[in-house]
C-alpha cells in the first residue's frame, strides 16, 4: 500500500471498463467506491470487486453508501429493504437498549451482505444531529435529535459493522444537520454560535475512535466563514483533529459536489492541504463513461501518495475489516423485525 494515492474513485457501471482497469493499475486509488449504477445483483457485485483488485494489484478497500431508506445502493429485490436509520428512533426513545440491539443488528446485517461480496468499508453511520426545519438532506437519515442519542445509537452502528468485518465511516463531520441548502447544488453556511455547536459536536466526540471520517462541504461561521470544513485548515485542525479528537482517516464528502467551486482537480489540491487525508470522487451526476473516467484521472492528479501519517491511518482502517465475529443471519433477521414491530420497514 505504500504507493497507493490518497484517493478513492469510482466505477462507471456494473462492470469495469478496460480503460478503468488501466487507470487503476497506473493511479492506484487506496480505495473505490461503488454508485447505484455499478450494483446489479450479488453474482456481479462480487466479480466487480474482484476485478477492481485485480487491476489495482491488492485488496484495496472497496466503500459504498449502505444507510438505508434513501441512501442505500443496494436495494431490493437483489437485497434486503433497509428502513432508513431514523426510524430507530422510536424504538430508543421508547427503549433506549431495544434502540441499541436494533441499530447495532441493522448494520451487522449490512455487513453480513457487503463483506462475502468483498465490500468492506461503508460510508456509515451518519452522525449529524437532526434539527427541525433545517434541509432535509439529513432528516431520516439521522440517528436523533440530541447529542447523547445520536452518540449512543452511532457506537451500536460502528461495533455492528466491525463485528462483520466492514469498517464504518463517520459522516458528516463535524455536522451536516443545521445545513439550510443543500451541498450537493451549493456551499450551505451555518451561522450558529460556538455554543450552539457544541450540541453538534458531542455525537462526534463520542465515537472519535472510528476509524474513518468524512467532512461536510459547509462553512460555520463560528469556526471559518470563509472556506467548507473539507478545504478549511482551521476547521479541520482545531475542530476536527484538535477539539472532537478525531484521529482517523478524515476523507473528503464527494468532490463531485458543487458546494466547493473550483476545478475537481483544485478542489482536491486544497482539501490535501486543509488537513484531508484522501479525496473522495463519486461522479454521481454523470452517466457518461468517459466523462467519468476523465473526472477520476483529474481527482487522481491531486492525490499525492499516502505517506506518513496517511499512510498509518489508512492501514488502521484497513485493519478493522480483518476480523469477522460469527453471526446467525436468520436469526439477526427475526430479532430486527420483532424490534422494528408492525412497521414492515425491513424485509430479509
Amino acid at each position: 500500500m505504500t504507493d497507493s494515492r490518497a484517493c478513492i474513485l469510482s466505477v462507471s457501471g456494473p462492470s469495469l471498463t478496460a480503460d478503468e482497469a488501466k487507470l487503476f493499475a497506473e493511479v492506484r486509488p487506496w480505495g473505490v467506491i461503488l454508485m447505484g449504477r455499478s450494483c446489479v445483483s450479488v453474482e456481479q457485485v462480487t466479480a466487480l470487486c474482484a476485478d477492481i483488485h485485480a487491476a489495482i494489484g491488492r485488496e484495496a478497500l472497496i466503500f459504498i453508501d449502505q444507510e438505508g431508506g434513501r441512501v442505500r445502493r443496494l436495494r431490493p429485490p437483489a437485497w434486503p429493504d433497509f428502513p432508513a436509520p431514523g426510524k430507530y428512533s422510536d424504538i430508543y426513545k421508547r427503549d433506549r437498549d431495544l434502540g441499541i440491539d436494533a441499530v447495532w443488528l441493522h448494520h451487522r446485517l449490512i455487513a453480513a451482505e457487503l463483506a462475502p461480496m468483498g465490500l468492506r468499508a461503508d460510508c456509515a453511520p451518519v452522525v449529524d444531529l437532526l434539527h427541525p426545519g433545517k434541509h432535509a438532506i439529513v432528516g431520516d437519515r439521522s440517528l436523533g435529535d440530541t447529542p447523547e442519542q445520536v452518540a449512543a445509537l452511532a457506537r451500536a452502528a460502528l461495533d455492528g459493522l466491525q463485528a462483520g468485518g466492514v469498517a464504518g465511516v463517520i459522516k458528516h463531520i463535524p455536522g451536516h444537520g443545521r445545513a439550510e441548502v443543500d451541498s450537493h447544488a451549493s456551499m450551505p453556511v451555518v451561522r450558529a454560535s460556538r455554543e450552539e455547536l457544541e450540541a453538534d459536536l458531542a455525537p462526534f466526540k463520542a465515537v472519535k475512535d472510528a476509524p474513518m471520517a468524512m467532512t461536510a462541504h459547509i462553512a460555520y461561521a463560528a469556526f471559518d466563514g470563509q472556506a467548507a470544513a473539507t478545504v478549511s485548515s482551521r476547521v479541520i485542525g482545531e475542530i476536527i483533529r484538535r477539539e472532537i479528537g478525531f484521529d482517523g482517516l478524515l476523507m473528503t464528502d464527494d468532490l463531485g459536489m458543487n458546494a466547493l467551486g473550483g476545478t475537481l482537480a483544485d478542489r482536491g489540491k486544497r482539501a490535501i492541504a486543509a488537513g484531508c487525508d484522501v479525496l473522495l470522487h463519486c461522479s454521481g451526476f454523470i452517466k457518461d463513461a468517459t466523462a467519468i473516467l476523465d473526472e477520476m484521472a483529474e481527482v487522481a492528479s491531486a492525490a499525492p501518495v499516502l505517506s506518513g501519517k496517511a499512510l498509518q491511518r489508512a492501514e488502521a482502517a484497513e485493519a478493522v475489516t480483518k476480523t469477522i465475529t460469527p453471526f446467525d443471519k436468520r436469526e439477526g433477521w427475526e430479532r430486527l423485525h420483532k424490534l422494528l414491530g408492525a412497521s414492515g420497514a425491513a424485509m430479509a
